[in-house]
């Protein structure tokens, strides 16, 4: 039996389609282990996007790599790497991680990404990245001496 239901309101008509950009960076990091600021990279996409109000994606594209934010501050990073190979140490024998019994040698890797993340979104407010104060992205490389992307998508008005 059909139920009385009540008209749905409709959206207004937006006066403008969405804005969106989407970019392809490539990292190609010399060492096993580093990170990469990429906060002016992911600034120019935003102002080349012309969004105003809006989310930007940035998103490690490798299971060996990360995207995360916080301070661009050296100890810290020397603290990351320090603490990550306590957690997940390198050792590319298939005795410490059941994956390297495949062949492969990057199981650490694997975690490392898996602690750090894999994406951050950001606000754009104004034309601009809206981070917290001292806030940068980084790319973060577990198993480098290879290419690896990272996709930037930002959408908005």
């Amino acid at each position: 039996m059909p139920m009385d239901r009540e008209p749905r309101a409709r959206a207004p008509a937006r006066p403008h389609p969405v804005k969106s950009l989407t970019r392809y960076l490539t990292f190609r990091v010399p060492e096993r282990m580093d990170f990469v600021n990429v906060t002016p990279d992911i600034e120019q996409a935003v102002a080349e996007s012309k969004v105003q109000e809006g989310l930007c994606l940035v998103n490690a594209m490798h299971i060996t790599a990360s995207i995360f934010i916080n301070d661009d501050e050296p100890g810290l990073h020397e603290d990351y790497k320090r603490w990550l190979e306590w957690l997940a140490p390198f050792d590319p024998s298939p005795e410490l991680y059941h994956h390297n019994r495949t062949g492969e040698d990057n199981a650490d890797a694997h975690h490392k990404r898996q602690i750090m993340g894999r994406e951050v979104v950001v606000a754009v407010t104004k034309g601009k990245l809206d981070l917290g104060p001292w806030e940068q992205i980084f790319y973060g490389e577990f198993d480098g001496r290879r290419p690896k992307r990272v996709l930037v998508k930002i959408i908005g008005d």
